[in-house]
């Protein structure tokens, strides 16, 4: 028999995609922020929502540069994942607290993390829903990818401090191209 479920735990069951760490800049200031509030929108261009709380210095950061990246991790980086999720990038450099490697985007100043086995240089395209939602969206310009990297162990973040591990692959027939 079912039971009920606390809405605040509903999260834990569409959690979105992996725990990403998206850096920005603006004005000679730069920060880490780990999120895990975000949603593809569109194929191509690659466009992704996601939500970046008004209470996080990333926030001004992106507002006023309306450009980051978005940076995938492996669990290999979990520790410095969740310490750069724990902190405020107004008060310490992440990159340095966490030894973190920048390394100068192509199209937008916000720098990739190198350790990341997949960087994704966005713009702002559309800020509508900020001032409401705190949800920008974003459309990937460049995209960066560790060719080593097969079958990268992503982290999912299920709330609270839980985090489940990409598992197991299947391939299945997709009519999709």
């Amino acid at each position: 028999m079912k039971q009920k479920l606390k809405l605040s735990k509903v999260y834990a069951l569409l959690e979105p995609g992996p725990v990403v760490l998206v850096s920005t800049a603006y004005h000679g200031r730069e920060d880490i922020m780990t999120m895990s509030w975000h949603t593809m929108l569109e194929f191509d261009p690659p466009m992704v929502g996601c939500v970046i709380s008004n209470q996080n210095f990333s926030f001004d950061l992106l507002k006023a540069s309306k450009t980051c990246v978005i940076n995938i991790p492996t669990v290999t980086l979990a520790k410095k994942v969740v310490g750069c999720g724990n902190c405020s990038g107004a008060e310490v450099d992440k990159f340095e607290q966490f030894e973190l490697t920048r390394m100068a985007a192509e199209l937008v100043d916000a720098p990739l993390i190198d350790e990341c086995f997949a960087n994704l240089e966005c713009r702002v395209v559309d800020s509508s829903l900020v001032s409401k939602y705190s949800f920008f969206i974003l459309e990937v310009v460049k995209a960066w990818i560790d060719p080593t990297a097969s079958y990268p162990k992503t982290m999912h973040h299920q709330g609270f401090g839980q985090f489940m591990i990409a598992g197991k692959r299947i391939q299945l027939k997709s009519n999709m191209r």
